[in-house]
């Protein structure tokens, strides 16, 4: 795998379920400032991957999560990236949740975790800043 940089995101992130037929809240996507927001809607649920403090009322929340983003663009015909960086943490013991999007990767872990993965991602050769 080639060496990748990977930033620290400065906020704690949270993974937020919805029923399928609730809206999402309209102010969701209107946060000034560089923060990531995903929304992906199934037949089954409505997931939201935002800043903690932006969760939406009501909603499942999984909070205390840590989001590092691989700088990108990435071109999409790499392969193995996020196996890669999963191969990295599960070696480390550290769970992870992932996300791409069209220019480049995310993956969350637990704020507890945080250290652990950056050492475990440092040791595997890539770039990890604050």
């Amino acid at each position: 795998m080639r060496r990748l940089v990977i930033d620290v995101q400065p906020l704690e992130y949270a993974v937020a379920r919805l029923d399928p037929d609730q809206a999402v809240p309209a102010d969701l996507l209107t946060h000034p400032g560089q923060v990531l927001v995903s929304v992906t809607r199934t037949q089954r649920e409505v997931s939201i991957i935002c800043p903690a403090k932006f969760a939406p009322p009501g909603a499942k929340v999984e909070a205390d999560w840590r989001l590092l983003s691989v700088r990108g663009p990435l071109a999409f015909t790499l392969t193995g990236i996020i196996a890669a960086l999963a191969s990295e943490l599960a070696a480390a013991g550290v769970g992870l949740f992932t996300l791409s999007t069209f220019e480049t990767d995310h993956v969350l872990v637990k704020s507890d975790d945080l250290t652990r993965a950056i050492d475990a991602l440092q040791a595997a050769g890539h770039d990890v800043s604050m």
